[in-house]
């Protein structure tokens, strides 16, 4: 009888990518980006949507997306929208990057929150003049 444990699939990021990662990372961003623009209004409604920084992992099963949402009321309604409609996105990737990849990398989004932070500290900033 053959008990083995069987751990669950980890991920992992590093910090010293490789040249094919980087190339991968810069196609899927610009490409994700053109189907935020042009494809996904139905989902994206009003609300200007960027994709600002893609990591991909190591073996290319994962990528995981940074997005800045503009022009939005409600960003966490937004957010959750984009995440029901992953597959319809990862299949809009698949069609477009089918000669570069072999595997469409599993989608995980996130929001970049990263200008709401500068605009923080320029707030404090003036402010404390």
């Amino acid at each position: 009888m053959n008990l083995e444990i069987k751990a669950p699939k980890r991920y992992y990021f590093c910090n010293m990518e490789s040249k094919r990662q980087e190339r991968i990372q810069k196609l899927l961003q610009r490409d994700l980006g053109e189907i935020f623009q042009r494809e996904l209004g139905h989902v994206t409604k009003n609300a200007m949507v960027t994709v600002t920084k893609v990591y991909v992992t190591p073996d290319l099963s994962l990528a995981r997306i940074y997005l800045s949402l503009f022009a939005s009321k409600d960003k966490a309604v937004l957010m959750k929208q984009i995440e029901r409609h992953t597959k319809e996105i990862r299949k809009n990737l698949g069609n477009r990057i089918r000669h570069q990849l072999r595997i469409v990398p599993e989608l995980q989004f996130f929001e970049d929150d990263s200008l709401d932070y500068i605009d923080r500290i320029d707030e404090l900033l003036k402010n404390d003049q």
